[in-house]
């Protein structure tokens, strides 16, 4: 084991200090490797430090509950911070290596303050989301931490950027006669993006609580916006014009975020896969919300990177009757692990039975009238799985996320094959959305930064 380690480490090094025609991408992929290897040597070394100290959770879904160390995530977070300080000189070297290489690969020192506000903002993402996990802060008020930590990325975005236009569909620009397909949100560009930070952290917080979930969508994630980015690089290879070094600069940018992050993703994916023997805590949700959300910010991408985050959207959108009070929204709402055969299955939300008063409590409260048809309708559809008594009253419906949702469309499972699951519907639903992005965006917006061969093919 010891000389694989070794190996790596010098492949990881050769990969960072060698320069070619391909860094700085290279080089990132010598960090990533670094990273892999630093994060699982720490966590078998500290995280039973985690317990002493007494961060640490029992895993519901497991015949004994064990006790699992909490809070791991904030491993791979100030590794990340650490790697991308140390990635700064090869980042952004002088243009002086050597005619013979592609200087465009370089990085001019303007984008130095854009990369230094970013990894500020994850500084303090990581402050926040750790001071949640230490003093379980309330949903509402952590719910606007992400957008707290997102000013120093805005701030600088101000002023070395201000640009604020965000392109509409044609068909919008002509019914309204705006004249271009563009419109400028001035100061309501900030609220938006601001959005973009409050949504990209909470939603993968929110879409959790079976092993290896939290950190294996991001890792999804991370592969779509990979994709994505290296389409863009490739186009620029291919054209080699001012539209394609545009989009290639902000892509190759994105790269070097995200190839480091995928490295200490993979190797914490290790640990907390099923059967877990790590939770990641609240820290790493928003952290590695936050890393998709400076690089929308950054790159001038969100509407594009939304479309990788669409389970978390509809995740959000089928959550929101239970979020915002609509009906009863248990603290937990995880599927409920069956001992006899470890399978997990669908929870419930409890209301009032009226066959039954003596097992109803004070915290137990009737369903309102108005939902019946709506619960109806949702059941026939398999959106949701409904309880009823011997009068045909409601009196169980299953709680309200995708977790469950993907339950009842698959039948009861293991907990590492419903993850699975939820990764593969992640990506095929991320790979449809990429598709479409670089197809029907000529269509719908008269425009688009990808390769221009692709353009007059489309317009």
């Amino acid at each position: 084991m010891s000389i694989t380690l070794t190996i790596f480490t010098l492949i990881s090094i050769l990969l960072i200090s060698i320069p070619t025609k391909l860094q700085p991408i290279q080089s990132s992929i010598g960090f990533s490797i670094l990273g892999y290897i630093i994060v699982d040597y720490l966590i078998p070394k500290v995280k039973d430090s985690f317990i002493k100290r007494g961060l640490f959770g029992k895993d519901m879904s497991k015949i004994g509950r064990p006790i699992i160390p909490e809070t791991i995530g904030i491993i791979p977070a100030i590794t990340y911070l650490f790697l991308m300080l140390f990635f700064i000189p090869f980042l952004f070297q002088k243009e002086i290596i050597d005619s013979n290489l592609n200087l465009n690969s370089v990085f001019s020192h303007s984008k130095l303050s854009s990369y230094l506000s970013s990894l500020l903002s994850l500084e303090s993402m990581i402050l926040l989301g750790l001071m949640d996990d230490l003093f379980d802060i309330r949903w509402r008020h952590k719910f606007f931490l992400p957008a707290i930590a997102s000013i120093p990325l805005l701030i600088i975005y101000n002023f070395e950027f201000n640009q604020t236009s965000i392109l509409i569909p044609k068909f919008i620009s002509n019914f309204f006669k705006f004249g271009k397909n563009s419109i400028n949100l001035g100061m309501f560009y900030y609220f938006y993006m601001a959005s973009v930070s409050i949504f990209c952290p909470n939603s993968i917080n929110i879409l959790a609580g079976i092993n290896g979930l939290e950190v294996g969508q991001t890792i999804i994630i991370v592969i779509l916006l990979l994709i994505n980015d290296f389409y863009y690089i490739i186009g620029y290879y291919i054209e080699n014009n001012v539209l394609a070094k545009s989009a290639f600069e902000i892509h190759q940018f994105s790269v070097c975020f995200l190839i480091p992050f995928l490295g200490i993703s993979l190797s914490l994916f290790k640990f907390n896969k099923f059967p877990s023997k790590v939770f990641v805590g609240d820290t790493w949700c928003y952290f590695s919300g936050m890393v998709f959300a400076v690089i929308g910010i950054s790159g001038h991408f969100a509407k594009t990177l939304m479309l990788f985050f669409l389970p978390q959207i509809l995740n959000f959108i089928y959550s929101s009757p239970q979020l915002f009070g609509l009906i009863p929204c248990p603290r937990h709402r995880l599927p409920k692990f069956n001992e006899d055969d470890g399978l997990l299955y669908n929870s419930f939300t409890l209301y009032f039975d009226s066959e039954n008063p003596n097992l109803n409590s004070n915290e137990i409260k009737e369903l309102n009238k108005n939902l019946i048809p709506i619960f109806n309708f949702f059941e026939k559809i398999y959106l949701i799985k409904l309880i009823r008594n011997k009068k045909g009253e409601i009196i169980m419906s299953s709680n309200l996320t995708l977790i469950n949702l993907t339950i009842i469309w698959f039948g009861p499972c293991n907990e590492g094959e419903l993850c699975n699951l939820i990764m593969k519907l992640q990506f095929i639903i991320g790979f449809i959305m990429l598709i479409l992005r670089h197809t029907l965006a000529p269509f719908i917006f008269g425009f688009d930064n990808s390769w221009s061969m692709l353009n007059r093919f489309y317009l």
